[in-house]
């Protein structure tokens, strides 16, 4: 007996000492279920394939970053979002391969950014305080 079915049993065993059950639904619930079970382990099995053959570098675009984790796209990948994954930017960064120093944000708003504050010149502020 394969593991889908195993576990196919457990659930049908607790369901049947819950509630009275004929034999024609225990048989088919275990069907249904031992089914079920093999085509969510195969999808998962399949999304973890897609996740290794992802090129990182292509998730930081022009005007958004897509989380390589669950596919959102964002204009900054922010610390609190990976958090949601269990993941600071450093354990992101090198799960997926990417550089400790690339940025996480797209890449129209980085150029921005560093527009802004050359303009702003703090460095020439901070010598004169």
């Amino acid at each position: 007996m394969d593991d889908y079915m195993v576990e196919a049993l457990a659930i049908v065993k607790a369901q049947a000492s819950t509630r009275p059950m004929t034999e024609d639904e225990i048989t088919s619930m275990v069907k249904k279920l031992s089914s079920g079970i093999r085509a969510i382990a195969s999808c998962s099995q399949q999304t973890e394939d897609l996740q290794t053959d992802v090129d990182a570098t292509k998730s930081i675009k022009e005007k958004s970053v897509s989380c390589l984790e669950c596919g959102k796209i964002f204009k900054i990948l922010s610390s609190r979002h990976l958090a949601v994954h269990g993941l600071s930017a450093k354990e992101y960064k090198e799960k997926w391969g990417l550089k400790q120093k690339t940025p996480l944000i797209a890449k129209a708003l980085l150029r921005e950014r560093r527009k802004k504050m050359k303009e702003m010149r703090l460095w020439e502020r901070r010598k004169k305080a």
